[in-house]
This record gives C-alpha cells, sequence and structure tokens, in this order.
C-alpha cells in the first residue's frame, strides 16, 4: 500500500494533473512585474523542489520508515530532508536571480518560510497517504470477506443431504422392476429437482415461488416414495410474487422433519406439517412433525437435528443478519421449527 499513490497509469495522470494544477496556482499567485518567463522559470524551481519533498516522501520514508513503525526515526528523517532542502533551495533561486540583487537579498528572508512550505507539503502528503491507505485496507477486508463469505456459503450449500437422492433413486429402482405408472412422475420430479439445485442455485437470491416449487417437489416425492404411511401437508398463506429468498434455505427443516419422523413406531400416525406465510415482505415458516420419544434431549435443543440445522443456522447468519428469528422445539412426541424472516434487502 506505501505505492498506491503511484500504482497505475490512471493515478500518474492525476499526479501530473495536480502538479499541473499546483504550478498554475502558484503562477497566478505571484505579485512580480517581471515578464511570464521570469516567473514561469522561478516556480518552476518551487514546484520541482515540492515534487521531489513529496516523492522522497512516498517512495522512500514511508515504506520504510513509517509503515514499518519506526514513527521517531521518520520524522526525524522527514524534518531533516525539509531542512536541508530549505538552504539548496535558496541557493538554487539565488543562482537564478543572479542579475536580480534586490530578490536576492529577500530569499534569505523567506528561508524560514520555505522550510514550513516543505513540512506543510510534506504532512498533506503523509496524511493522504494515511487515509487512502485505510481506504484502501477497508475495501480490501471488504473484498475478503465477501469472498469468504461466498466460498462458505458455496460449501454449506454443497452440504445438502445427498441420501434424499440416493433413497429416490432406490425407489425408483423398485418402481422400474414393477413397471409402475409412478415411475416418470418420480424421474420428472427429480429432474426438476436437480436441474434447480444444479443451476437456479447460483444466484445469491431466486424466487421465492421457485424455492417452493423445490420443496413441493421434494414431498411429492416423499409421498410417492412413503405411500399412505405419513401424512404430509403444506399450506402456502399470503402472497410470494416478486419475493426473493437464498436458495436452499428451507429444505434441511424439511429434511430434518422426516428424518425425525421415520423413527417413530409403527403403531403411530406419522406426520408432517408445514406451513408458509408471507406478509409485508416477513416470512413464517413452521414445520411440526410426530417423532419416538428415544430421540428427545432436553439438553442443547438449538443443536437437534445435527449437522443440517447447523448449516442453515449459520447460512441465516451469513445471508440475514439481525433479519431471522429461528425457534426449535423439542417435545417428548413432536419436534418443532419456527423460522421468522424478513426478505426485505
Amino acid at each position: 500500500m506505501d505505492k498506491l499513490f503511484l500504482s497505475s497509469k490512471i493515478n500518474w495522470i492525476i499526479h501530473i494533473i495536480i502538479w499541473i494544477v499546483m504550478f498554475s496556482v502558484l503562477l497566478l499567485l505571484k505579485e512580480t512585474k517581471e515578464d511570464i518567463i521570469f516567473n514561469l522559470s522561478n516556480e518552476l524551481i518551487n514546484v520541482s523542489f515540492y515534487i521531489f519533498i513529496v516523492y522522497l516522501n512516498l517512495l522512500y520514508l514511508i515504506p520504510n520508515y513509517l509503515n514499518q513503525k519506526k514513527i521517531f526515526t521518520y520524522l526525524f528523517l522527514l524534518f531533516l530532508a525539509c531542512f536541508l532542502l530549505t538552504p539548496i533551495k535558496t541557493m538554487a533561486l539565488h543562482i537564478k536571480l543572479n542579475d536580480f540583487p534586490t530578490y536576492q537579498y529577500k530569499l534569505f528572508e523567506k528561508q524560514t518560510g520555505y522550510f514550513f512550505v516543505f513540512i506543510v507539503i510534506s504532512g498533506f502528503t503523509t496524511i493522504g497517504n494515511i487515509v487512502v491507505d485505510w481506504f484502501a485496507q477497508i475495501s480490501l477486508r471488504q473484498q475478503l470477506e465477501n469472498k469468504n463469505m461466498q466460498s462458505e456459503l458455496q460449501f454449506l450449500k454443497s452440504q445438502i443431504n445427498p441420501h434424499f437422492f440416493f433413497n429416490t433413486l432406490n425407489s425408483l429402482y423398485s418402481l422400474t422392476l414393477k413397471k409402475s405408472d409412478l415411475a416418470p412422475e418420480i424421474v420428472i420430479k427429480l429432474s426438476d429437482m436437480m436441474r434447480y439445485m444444479l443451476y437456479e442455485c447460483n444466484e445469491k437470491k431466486v424466487n421465492l415461488s421457485k424455492e417452493i416449487l423445490y420443496l413441493q417437489n421434494y414431498l411429492d416425492l416423499e409421498k410417492l416414495r412413503q405411500g399412505n404411511s405419513i401424512d404430509i401437508k403444506f399450506n402456502i398463506v399470503g402472497s410470494i410474487e416478486n419475493e426473493l429468498i437464498a436458495p436452499l434455505l428451507l429444505i434441511p427443516f424439511l429434511e430434518n422433519s422426516f428424518k425425525h419422523s421415520v423413527n417413530t413406531s409403527l403403531d403411530t400416525i406419522r406426520y408432517v406439517h408445514i406451513t408458509l406465510n408471507v406478509n409485508n415482505h416477513l416470512l413464517n415458516f413452521s414445520i411440526a412433525n410426530n417423532k419416538s420419544s428415544t430421540v428427545y434431549n432436553t439438553e442443547n435443543l438449538s443443536l437437534v437435528g445435527g449437522i443440517g440445522l447447523e448449516n442453515v443456522n449459520r447460512r441465516l447468519q451469513l445471508i440475514y443478519p439481525n433479519r431471522f428469528e429461528l425457534n426449535i422445539l423439542n417435545l417428548p412426541q413432536e419436534y418443532c421449527v419456527n423460522l421468522t424472516l424478513n426478505l426485505t434487502d
């Protein structure tokens, strides 16, 4: 970051423009009655020394001392450079004004002013470099955070449970052996789900209607696989049009509910009841399913469901910070999940 001012062709052009503007301002402020060539040559000497102290500071003193936390050494060398350049500049102007003794005499009276001008210009250079470096660090940190977050989201998204697809394929294989009319329907729904995961889910947000269709296909396949052994209900309330949501965010809750319901005893009526309500960009997603009391655990309820729910909870924190509320109720005979999510960006 120490050469950030000079890191591109565009920055070089900006520097040239700044020096041209500074040279023009100094020329306009000149009060001498001499000709334009006299004033141009004088200000050219002044600007040359200013350029020297600026780039000595930018290219050597700041990277080698200030950026290395050698603050006192940096300040000493900066003041020393300004102190040494003052008489050198005075002598250069003195030689140039050899035919103007009146101006030569006044040069020595102005040495203190020359010194402070060097200090001020150096100070502005240092402050400017610190500010630019600070903004660059913030930008770099944000880029790294975004990159890390996207990498983590991709990783979390890739952890969607594959067992469902394996189980569905096994069921499909059994149906094909029986030459069941349900096989083509399973193939179509499974194809729609795979297409959604492979192509639609590469976006940060997808239409809520597409996510719901994915959930509906999942539920339909579960109905086809499990038949009448489970009561599945999916109620949608409110308007889902024009709403966006992070893809594959809700499916882990469904997978978790079916995993629990499978563990129930054979004489128990199994059920998975889902409600999705959208009102004023506020989504409420709730699931209730029965389960065996043997999987009931009164400790650490928020982690019940394993890596699937830990995964989705992490995604919620990354994508919807301070914009969601997740409540999990683990009862002896029933498992309930309630998610409230603010869909407004």
